[in-house]
């Protein structure tokens, strides 16, 4: 294999750009071409490709977002577009595709390696909602900015003595919840995976105050429930004085973290060495301290598990 594509598609995650630069130098170091693709399969239907060198990928790996771009592609979903991808690669003579994204960016790698092309997936999400992997690119630094969040609206809670509910991205997941809550010390965590009891959260929130407790944190996982939703329901039973921030997009951006340039720079530089061994349709991951390798089919046909011991550990430390 000679020439190596890559493209970022899906949501934006801190620590793309770091995978980007270990795909290129990797593939160079290796004597490979290498091509970066423009805006994911929106540019590789358009053509957008174009040839990158070291000097593509300098100064970026401590930067947020993606310099390839990253954009929505209806077209790909049909035979036609996924032909006219492959058709542009064939036109560039690329051999082989990285993609770097989420679970939807997959099922568009596994449809291109289906019609024989050779594909290597990077999970890069921050809800880490991605199977047979520990971690996914940009989670560390989302939960971290929500950590960082956590800390000046606490201050806020405790000079007005008021209880605020917070929350924050994950999609149909509740690790972000899961892992910020259990960090910042919120009284109760909301996600997904666990049916909640409104007037148990009310009843943990009246206990405090009657210990004295000055104020409270509630983060709520966007696919467990409405924040301001939560923020009445309070209001409604308890009385207390309640107020919502929805988070949104900024937990996307921002300077990756350490852990999230490491991971993606080793998950990076393993997806070249395996399309240069002859593996395809096959997505890198982490386990433990490992770098593994998936079959792309195991990946799509599972649901990663949620981990209930941190979740019961939350909630036996927010008592």
């Amino acid at each position: 294999m000679k020439r190596i594509g890559v493209l970022t598609s899906g949501g934006d995650a801190p620590g793309m750009n770091a995978a980007i630069r270990a795909v290129v130098r990797k593939s160079i170091f290796m004597g490979r071409e290498v091509f970066g693709i423009h805006r994911g399969y929106l540019g590789l239907i358009n053509g957008e490709i174009k040839k990158m060198n070291l000097g593509s990928v300098a100064d970026i790996i401590h930067r947020g977002g993606t310099i390839l771009l990253t954009a929505r592609c209806e077209e790909f979903k049909t035979e036609e577009g996924q032909q006219k991808a492959i058709d542009n690669l064939r036109k560039y003579g690329i051999e082989g595709l990285i993609v770097i994204g989420g679970d939807g960016s997959f099922r568009g790698a596994l449809d291109l390696g289906k019609r024989g092309f050779p594909v290597i997936g990077v999970p890069g999400t921050i809800d880490n909602d991605i199977p047979c992997t520990d971690y996914s690119i940009g989670f560390d630094t989302a939960i971290n900015t929500v950590i960082e969040i956590i800390n000046k609206i606490r201050d806020t809670a405790t000079s007005h003595e008021r209880t605020f509910v917070i929350e924050v991205m994950g999609r149909d997941s509740g690790w972000i919840a899961l892992e910020s809550g259990l960090a910042g010390g919120a009284e109760s965590i909301l996600v997904p995976e666990v049916k909640f009891n409104i007037e148990q959260i009310c009843d943990k929130l009246l206990k405090g105050y009657r210990r004295g407790k000055l104020h409270s944190i509630i983060i709520v996982a966007e696919g467990a429930a409405r924040g301001f939703d939560i923020g009445e329901a309070i209001k409604e039973r308890t009385g207390f004085e309640t107020r919502v921030t929805v988070l949104g997009h900024i937990q996307r951006g921002g300077t990756p973290t350490a852990m999230d340039r490491i991971l993606a720079s080793r998950l990076g530089a393993k997806a070249v060495d395996l399309l240069i061994q002859g593996e395809r349709n096959k997505m890198v991951g982490i386990k433990g301290k490992d770098i593994v390798a998936i079959d792309l089919d195991k990946v799509l046909s599972e649901k990663k598990e949620f981990d209930f011991n941190i979740y019961e550990l939350a909630n036996t430390l927010s008592i």
